[in-house]
């Protein structure tokens, strides 16, 4: 792609590109999609996408993606009319449309016939590390989202490619606590060899797992909000609630508990809402954009 005569922010524009999609192109195919956040079809075909890039990882398969909102003018470069729209890059070229092949047989399809001809180089291990920490932080993206299902196949996927990546299993673990799934997260975590199970990496996954507890039936979890509305005044019966709520992946639900706690009485068991909070916020990630949200709720009611 030409960079002369372009401003600042089309020449960052371009060298991003050339290091996202056209330099792995020289040896790999990469998977080029086009999306929005606008978009409903994007959002349909992306877990398709992912999981053909994961699949095909070894044979030297990429997925890279450009967000046509912030990267208007990589767009126009491909006279992109319409999205989602999807290339196989090699070479720095384009080498098949895939916009048509929206189903995950018809993606394998043209793949395969590329893979014939094409001189793509397979992925060997030490070469794999960069397309699995872009499905990772693409799961960590999904999970800070909000969409714990799909950041779980995520991670699950990236534990198939790379079993030995302890950042894969917590955020897996993360993932499924999140949408409920405590006891499969706490199997993952126990069938972890000790030296991985000590991993740093999995601190916060382990904070998550302390904080989930047993995950409440739907009728325990009424009987408690039942209890805990009845009785705004009663500070174990708000607490208990919070504690039921984000063991079932109600997480809004808990923290709005522990904030009207906060609120009504501070101090209440040495300050026990707060520090419930904090261990939340902990075990969800100090950098997820909900607990940013919450902290600023936090601090509005601390600090006025």
């Amino acid at each position: 792609m030409a960079s002369m005569g372009l401003n600042l922010d089309e020449q960052k524009a371009v060298d991003r590109f050339r290091k996202d999609v056209a330099e792995p192109s020289m040896t790999k195919l990469v998977i080029l999609d086009f999306w929005a956040e606008w978009c409903g079809p994007c959002k349909a075909l992306a877990p398709v996408l992912e999981k053909i890039a994961a699949e095909y990882a070894d044979k030297g398969v990429l997925l890279a993606k450009i967000n046509v909102d912030e990267e208007q003018f990589i767009a126009a470069q491909f006279q992109v009319r319409s999205i989602p729209t999807v290339y196989a890059m090699f070479q720095g070229q384009p080498v098949a449309d895939l916009t048509n092949a929206r189903s995950e047989s018809q993606l394998k399809q043209v793949l395969d016939q590329l893979l014939e001809k094409l001189p793509v180089t397979p992925g060997a291990a030490a070469e794999q590390a960069p397309d699995v920490a872009q499905f990772i932080e693409l799961g960590e993206k999904v999970l800070a989202e909000g969409d714990g299902e799909r950041a779980a196949s995520i991670f699950a996927q990236v534990v198939e490619m790379a079993p030995e990546n302890t950042a894969a299993y917590a955020g897996l673990i993360r993932a499924l606590i999140a949408t409920g799934q405590v006891e499969q997260a706490r199997d993952v975590f126990e069938s972890l060899p000790d030296e991985a199970a000590n991993d740093p990496v999995l601190a916060q996954a382990k904070s998550a797992l302390a904080l989930a507890g047993d995950v409440p039936d739907d009728s325990e979890l009424g009987t408690l909000r039942a209890a805990a509305e009845a009785d705004p005044a009663d500070m174990g019966a708000q607490l208990a609630y919070a504690n039921a709520a984000f063991a079932a992946g109600q997480r809004d639900e808990a923290a709005e508990a522990l904030l009207a706690m906060i609120r009504n009485d501070a101090a209440w068991n040495e300050g026990a809402a707060r520090a419930k909070l904090l261990q939340i916020f902990e075990a969800v990630g100090l950098e997820d954009p909900w607990v940013a949200a919450a902290r600023r709720k936090l601090s509005l009611i601390l600090f006025g």
